[in-house]
Order: C-alpha cells, then structure tokens, then sequence
C-alpha cells in the first residue's frame, strides 16, 4: 500500500513539476534552444564571458537541468535561454517561489486596513478559550514562527514520506481542504520561539486572505473571489498575463507552492520588488510593507517576511543563496527543485531560474547564479 501511495505521489509531482504543451494544430515548428538564446548587444557584460557563465548552468552536469535562465539589468531583459522543449512562452511551476507572492497579497490586505501584522491571526478555529494558538499574529506566520507542529520534510523512505504534511496537505488526506488541515496542528512552541519553515504556514495565510476578502464558505466563491483579488492588485498592475494561481476544491490559494506562469512574468514579480512595490512610477504595495519583507525575522536572519535573504543562516542550517558573494541586500523566491527570482537592488538586476534540480545538489547551481551576478557592478 505504501509503495503504491508513494509511487502516486512521485508521478504526481513529477507531472506537476513538468511543463504545459505549447504544441497546437498547425502550429509552426517550435525554435530550438539555440535559436532561443539570447544575449543583448548592449549587454554591459561582455557578450562572450556572460555566455560563458550562463553555459554551466545548460552543459555542467552537476547543475543539471536548468530548463529557463532571464537576467534582467536596469529593466531589461539583457539575457535569456531556454533547454529543449522550452521557450518564452512555457510556464513554469512555482514551487514554494508562492511563498513570497502570498507575502505581498498580505501586504495589500494590511496596507487597506483589512489586517493587522501584529494582532492575532484571523482563524476561527484558534479563537476557542485557552487555545494557545490564539496568540499567533500574521508576523510569527509570516517569519515561519507560529509554533505550529508542522514538518516540511520528512525522510525518503515509505514510512517517513508520510509524515510530512506537506506531503499529506497537498496530496493525501489534506487535499480535499488543506486550511483545514494545516489549521489544525497542534503547537510544538511558543509563537514567535523557533523557526520552523512550513508550506502548510503559507496555506493558513492564504486561507486568511479568502476569508478577509469574503465570509462565504462556497468553495467557488472563495475561488473567485480570491483569483479577482489576486489579478486586480498583482497580476494586472505588472503585466503578468501568463500567470495563473492554482486552488484546492475548497476554493483556498495554494499560496505555498503552486502558481505557474513563464519566466518573464516571475522576472516582473522580481522587479516589483527591487522598485518597492512599484510599477512604472505607480506604488502599489506600501515601501514599508517591502522593507518589512525583506527584514530578516528573530529567529533566521536569510529568511524575512515570507522571502530569502542573502545573509547566513545559524549553525546547522542549510545554507541559501551566496552570502559571501554579493550584497546582503540580496533577496530571493525560492522554490522546491532549484526554481529562483533573485533580485539585487544595489546591482539593479533580477535573476529567474527555472528547472528541476535534486534539493540535496542544489549547491553547484546555486553557487553559480552567484558567479554570474557577481559580474555586474554594483550601484555606487
């Protein structure tokens, strides 16, 4: 039974992780990944080292398999490739890139006075007397602090893979209505005591933003409601046309992890926030609500309000991003099998990674993404 559990979910997640077909009756023969690679003239890299350190990320095995590369400069996108099968046009999964999207809808929601950072969070089942999980704010949550008991990552082999709740919210018993299911966890902390990193954190916040913005329990209304809400502030303002949130059957964002739209449209999520939270001399999201998402959290200084940080992690944490190689106000989405949106302000540059690379071999491609911002200068 186990084995066939786990076989449903590797193909599972393995026809998630994959890519929409962009093939159509007649249409014409798609371009191959050469005839897609593209460095601009104007590049103030030079055309040759900037192609030679983006090639490692396409030929080196050891950061195989990079399936879509953006460097956009000052606005522009300077840089982009693609693998076999693959084009401006694919959109790709998020993974848990989600986190920081669901971050910044919960700064408009703050922004128009809807919620309160530092009040208690808005869920009915934790407003019971003496329940201890009434003193979680939309901070703790948002710093991946709760206290909640909520594992991310359980072991590989059949028994511990269903462990994670991850795992069992998105896929197994939690599937159906994964609010629920994450809401219901019983603490294993103090809020605001220990970081613990959890997609079912990010699911709770994004269950707060449908039940801010309607009180019907109708799965469909909360969709609805939530999929307006989410293109009116969001995706419309940025131009991000390709971009579709994905839900579960109880109409909940599935804000930790499945978005899925083209690199171009993740490149104008990462400029939004290099600018801010402003578009084309517009303020959307409040700067306030930005430099707060990038301000490293008590308990983890690489991770602020739903969003990496290029700072080094306590002992014993794995490490992210290259913080000894780049501006600490470096700031990163990251996502399950190597998918990034790097941003660095003082370099004016935001860097879009999309692929499937193992968790446990990240590092070399990782390592990488730094050499190549590391080539541009940085803002005097």
């Amino acid at each position: 039974m186990h084995k066939i559990k786990l076989a449903f979910i590797l193909a599972l997640m393995l026809a998630i992780s994959g890519c929409g077909d962009n093939s159509a009756p007649n249409a014409p023969p798609q371009k191959s990944a050469a005839e897609l690679a593209y460095i601009t003239d104007d590049s103030p890299i030079a055309k040759a080292r900037l192609d030679a350190a983006i090639a490692p990320l396409f030929e080196d095995p050891t950061m195989a398999e990079t399936r879509a590369f953006l460097v956009m400069y000052q606005g522009r996108v300077i840089a982009e490739r693609y693998g076999e099968g693959y084009d401006e046009d694919t959109r790709f999964i998020s993974w848990s890139m989600a986190k920081s999207f669901t971050g910044a809808l919960i700064g408009f929601l703050v922004a128009d006075g809807r919620l309160v950072l530092d009040d208690p969070a808005p869920v009915p089942a934790w407003q019971r007397p003496g329940d201890p999980r009434g003193d979680i704010t939309l901070r703790h949550l948002l710093h991946m602090s709760s206290g909640l008991d909520h594992t991310e990552v359980a072991g590989e082999d059949e028994k511990t893979v269903f462990e994670a709740d991850t795992n069992r919210m998105l896929f197994l018993d939690g599937a159906q209505n994964t609010a629920a299911y994450a809401e219901a966890r019983p603490m294993e902390a103090k809020p605001g005591e220990k970081f613990e990193y959890s997609t079912a954190t990010s699911i709770i916040l994004s269950d707060i933003i449908a039940r801010t913005l309607t009180e019907s329990t109708d799965p469909q209304v909360r969709r609805d409601v939530t999929l307006r809400f989410i293109r009116g502030r969001l995706l419309e303002p940025l131009g991000m046309d390709s971009t579709y949130p994905e839900f579960d059957p109880n109409g909940t964002f599935l804000g930790g992890s499945f978005i899925q739209a083209t690199a171009r449209d993740y490149a104008k999520f990462g400029e939004f926030l290099r600018h801010n939270g402003a578009r084309k001399g517009a303020q959307h999201l409040p700067v306030s609500w930005v430099k707060f998402m990038k301000t490293s959290s008590n308990n983890d200084p690489a991770y602020g309000g739903h969003i990496w940080l290029n700072k080094k992690r306590p002992e014993g944490r794995n490490p992210v991003l290259f913080p000894d190689n780049g501006p600490d106000t470096i700031f990163a989405a990251l996502g399950h099998l190597g998918q990034q949106i790097v941003v660095s302000p003082e370099q004016q540059l935001t860097v879009v990674r999309l692929g499937k690379t193992q968790d446990d071999v990240l590092a070399p491609m990782s390592a990488q993404i730094g050499r190549i911002m590391a080539l541009f200068p940085v803002k005097g």
